[in-house]
């Protein structure tokens, strides 16, 4: 084993050799999925941000309206809720769409997602015990879907949300065909 060594400030400090995996990794520089969710998604996640924040400031409103005695409380809540809902409906949905990507290959599906925080996945197709379709109403109505894999790990759930329906078909498909051609014990 060959120890390497650098000079810091008068001082050898030792590193270890990097794993054989770790060497791998670095050598076949990981990369971000190659797909972006479909353009529809800005818009569908603006909608679903404007619901919430409707719904959510209009029962402040009203507690506001109603109840006197909670003005001294509702009053301020109201206000910071909705700079909160303003930034949020007016920053997240671009932001999402320049940060989610997506991927599905003959060894895995990926996924790169998040606005404040970043979430990458991978799983491997001889781990997925199902693939899903999912249309909620606003995505009927924009022509979306979300291809939902999951595995027996708790953790293991891949949501790629926003992307073309007839998309989300193709690849269910693909997948399902994929899955019963893979040997492995989707655990």
């Amino acid at each position: 084993m060959r120890v390497q060594g650098t000079r810091v400030q008068g001082t050898t400090e030792t590193k270890p050799p990097p794993s054989a995996l770790a060497s791998r990794i670095s050598a076949a520089h990981v990369r971000s999925p190659r797909h972006r969710v479909d353009r529809r998604a800005v818009l569908w996640w603006t909608l679903r941000a404007l619901i919430g924040a409707l719904c959510t400031l209009g029962a402040l409103g009203a507690t506001y309206l109603w109840w006197e005695e909670s003005r001294t409380w509702v009053g301020p809540v109201l206000i910071v809720a909705a700079a909160g809902f303003l930034l949020t409906v007016a920053l997240m949905p671009a932001w999402r769409y320049r940060v989610h990507r997506w991927e599905c290959t003959e060894n895995a599906v990926y996924e790169l997602k998040g606005w404040l925080v970043r979430e990458w996945r991978i799983i491997p197709v001889s781990r997925i015990q199902s693939v899903d379709m999912v249309r909620g109403p606003l995505q009927l109505m924009l022509g979306l879907g979300t291809l939902r894999v999951v595995t027996a790990s708790p953790e293991g759930r891949i949501k790629i949300v926003g992307l073309d329906a007839d998309v989300v078909a193709q690849e269910a498909a693909a997948l399902t065909e994929l899955t019963q051609a893979t040997r492995g014990d989707a655990t």
